[in-house]
């Protein structure tokens, strides 16, 4: 799979390494992101760890996981970040699960949509057959984000989210 640099109208998404948990703990810093998934916002340092896992690898060799940073074109600055992780079902078929975070400051604004249509694309292009989205019920703005980067709303839950998909 391509993990190279994604490209949008206002977006770049570049892919995720350690060195961008400065940056990036800054934009996740507010509670509110854990609204709907729980948990805290990460300092820096928490951040860099879980990334340095997170560019590791799963260890499994079906399973795949893709990271990038969300950045505006216009000034480079980091708005969120956007993944992917593709798992192989051992015959020819391939689904991502997709996921998407963008600051406070900077929701509202389409940025998580413009960035979920561009990696729906590039995974598209990359042959995977299918991409999946778990939103919880009551997220009406990842509910829209889901829809306008192309899914669907299934009647599927997962841990409690609803299963959005595109099958091709």
């Amino acid at each position: 799979m391509d993990e190279s640099e994604i490209g949008s109208e206002r977006l770049t998404l570049t892919p995720l390494v350690p060195g961008d948990a400065d940056e990036l703990a800054d934009v996740l810093a507010d509670e509110k992101l854990h609204e709907f998934t729980g948990g805290a916002p990460a300092g820096a340092e928490e951040q860099r760890a879980r990334y340095q896992r997170m560019v590791a690898g799963s260890g499994r060799a079906a399973e795949t996981w893709m990271n990038w940073v969300v950045r505006r074109r216009s000034d480079g600055r980091p708005v969120g970040t956007v993944q992917a992780t593709i798992v192989e079902d051992g015959g020819d078929r391939t689904t991502a699960w997709v996921a998407w975070v963008i600051g406070v400051s900077w929701q509202g604004q389409g940025f998580a949509a413009e960035a979920a249509r561009a990696l729906v694309a590039r995974l598209r292009e990359q042959g995977v057959n299918e991409i999946a989205a778990a939103v919880h019920p009551g997220h009406t703005a990842s509910q829209r984000v889901a829809a306008r980067a192309g899914l669907s709303q299934t009647d599927e839950t997962v841990d409690g989210e609803q299963v959005w998909r595109l099958i091709r």
